[in-house]
């Protein structure tokens, strides 16, 4: 087996191992269930927000602690808080250890960059674009085989709602066991860096960067080759991120990739509570199988998503694409809140996910086709931290007593009109750009006219 596959293949045994977490379609029903004395209210307003907030904070550390201790330590560390988690949800009770847990919650996902990012320090670019897929397609089937698992348990009898988060605590120890056994990095992208991959923009970048920033006169520059780690690192990155947010085309697909990602978390993140509201009691909750198909439809979207967009939409369809889509997927979570048949519900949800599948792959695409490769990571590390604001804004503004502290009927009634909002901010920027792109064309043939 090539080197590159192997790498790839053992990353992605972490990525689905790591998913199979059959507890999490009932995690609501288990914390409101007769193992914890917590009330719906504090769950929503006490408990969730500490884990979004928690997540934007660690978020900015963690990707720069990343890079500096080469990816395996915090790949170790998303097995080793996944263990923290599941055991404080088996064996503790207290509202504060809910709370407790909700910040190892946002180590363990913010620290996920580590697991995108490990692969481009180990393998050749020329095959970026096949691990970027292989070690998205791990987390769909982790996530698929999670899904189907804990809706049998659940179906079948074999397991209570508590009893699933054994399942979940044992693969999260299957994964940090296996996170060990991972290839050490030897460079990073950033502190650690090859020199022979640094093209020669990317020194005379770094070069240009030290002779203006660093104080002092000519006799006491420093050469880039010379520099301290740290600086050159830092001015690396500089260099990176500036090189992408100067580019136009980049900050109008972050900005449209940011958006998508916070209302999807939002909605993914406290939708078991609208189940709540409209069928306090089933007979059968029936989470695992809808977040099951709703993996398989988002999963089929992305690969369409990745097929139609390959040299066959433009920038401006693409846009055209993804104000239609938005728009669609407000219509979906309309579906979700404004029904009392809980199935209804259920299809509303599994159609949002496979319209977030389409619309968050045409933007990454987007993304990164205007990037350098190297810059990837960073790129797609700060679009989520600035989704992530939006999704703190959010939460803020519609759950917490800071703002309208809305219930989950009306807090889902606002994301729907948040990203019907977002279809019409997607759709002037079409407009806009349509009108000035004629009103140049008109002024260069009036001026080839003039010439003439």
């Amino acid at each position: 087996m090539k080197e590159w596959l192997k790498i790839s293949c053992l990353l992605c045994v972490f990525g689905c191992v790591r998913e199979i977490r059959p507890s999490e379609p009932y995690v609501t029903e288990f914390l409101l269930g007769p193992w914890r004395n917590i009330t719906e209210t504090q769950l929503t307003h006490d408990v969730y927000p500490v884990g979004t907030y928690s997540y934007l904070v660690q978020l900015v550390f963690v990707f720069l602690i990343t890079d500096f201790l080469r990816y395996k330590p915090l790949i170790i560390t998303i097995g080793a808080t996944g263990v923290i988690i599941w055991s404080m949800l088996i064996w503790t009770t207290s509202l504060l250890s809910l709370q407790i847990l909700e910040f190892f919650y946002g180590t363990y996902m913010a620290a996920e960059v580590a697991y995108f990012t490990y692969i481009y320090a180990k393998v050749d670019k020329k095959y970026y674009p096949r691990v970027t897929s292989h070690t998205r397609a791990a987390m769909f089937v982790g996530k698929l085989v999670s899904g189907i698992t804990s809706q049998v348990m659940i179906n079948l009898e074999l397991m209570n709602y508590k009893e699933l988060n054994y399942i979940t605590l044992a693969t999260q120890i299957m994964a940090m066991l296996w996170a060990f056994g991972l290839p050490r990095v030897n460079k990073s992208l950033y502190f650690h860096r090859d020199e022979t991959f640094d093209t020669p923009e990317a020194i005379s970048e770094q070069s240009s960067y030290t002779q203006t920033d660093l104080p002092g006169d000519s006799s006491l520059e420093i050469s880039s080759q010379s520099q301290p780690r740290l600086i050159k690192a830092m001015h690396l990155l500089w260099s990176h991120f500036r090189s992408a947010y100067t580019n136009g085309r980049v900050i109008q697909w972050s900005l449209w990739y940011a958006i998508g990602l916070a209302g999807y978390l939002q909605v993914t993140y406290y939708m078991q509570l609208l189940w709540k509201v409209i069928e306090p009691e089933p007979l059968i909750a029936w989470n695992g199988a809808v977040d099951a198909v709703l993996t398989a439809l988002a999963a089929l979207s992305a690969l369409a998503a990745g097929y139609l967009h390959t040299d066959r939409l433009n920038s401006r369809t693409s846009l055209l694409t993804l104000a239609f889509f938005s728009a669609l997927e407000g219509g979906c979570v309309l579906i979700c809140c404004w029904t009392n048949d809980i199935y209804w519900s259920y299809v509303g949800f599994v159609l949002f996910g496979g319209l977030y599948g389409f619309t968050i792959t045409v933007s990454s695409a987007e993304v990164a086709r205007h990037l350098q490769e190297d810059s990837f990571g960073l790129v797609f590390g700060f679009n989520t931290l600035i989704a992530l604001i939006f999704q703190s804004l959010l939460t803020m503004i519609f759950v917490t007593d800071t703002g309208f502290e809305l219930d989950p009927v009306g807090q889902f009634t606002a994301y729907a009109f948040y990203f019907i909002g977002a279809a019409v901010l997607y759709l002037i920027s079409v407009l806009v750009e349509y009108i000035w792109c004629m009103y140049r064309a008109s002024n260069t043939e009036k001026l080839d006219n003039a010439l003439e």
